[in-house]
């Protein structure tokens, strides 16, 4: 497993970019301005829907503190993997997400390498993933980040340390 250091830090505008997110409809594109711009989002990112640590851990979470984040000035709640928008949608449903949580896919990997956050899990047969993070972006801005230095722990990306950083 190689870990590249990320090249995003506290106070960098996020990077442009196009990312899908599953609606009813099917793929639709979301650009990185219509997500942060102007806003406060709490983002998430792991290395895979339905990955084990991914769906007992870090999603749940959210979910459970998605009322505190809201009422702590979070306005949206963002949860991106490099998966495609069609298995991000259908782990959406597996986990009961509602509207509670922004879903988006980054299927390429663009925004992810673009932020130095990319995660190669080529030696199990996932290829290129996202690290697992959490960030609080400020129309745009990234006011904090916690990335974890073991793909399998969620400490420095939970819900509990983000809310503790707003």
């Amino acid at each position: 497993m190689t870990i590249q250091n990320a090249t995003i830090r506290i106070g960098d505008m996020l990077p442009e970019a196009k990312l899908m997110t599953p609606t009813e409809k099917g793929p639709a594109p979301l650009s990185t301005n219509e997500i942060f711009g102007g806003r406060t989002v709490a983002l998430f990112a792991l290395p895979g829907a339905y990955t084990p640590t991914c769906s007992a851990k870090h999603m749940p979470g959210f979910l459970a503190l998605a009322g505190d984040l809201k009422a702590r000035g979070v306005d949206t709640i963002a949860c991106l993997s490099v998966n495609d928008a069609f298995v991000m949608g259908a782990w959406a449903r597996d986990q009961k997400v509602e509207d509670r949580v922004l879903m988006l896919a980054d299927g390429n990997g663009d925004f992810t390498r673009a932020l130095g956050l990319e995660l190669d899990l080529s030696g199990f047969g996932m290829g290129l993933r996202s690290r697992r993070y959490a960030m609080i972006v400020r129309d745009g801005r990234v006011a904090w980040l916690g990335v974890e230095d073991n793909p399998s722990l969620v400490e420095v990306s939970s819900a509990d340390t983000l809310i503790g950083n707003l």
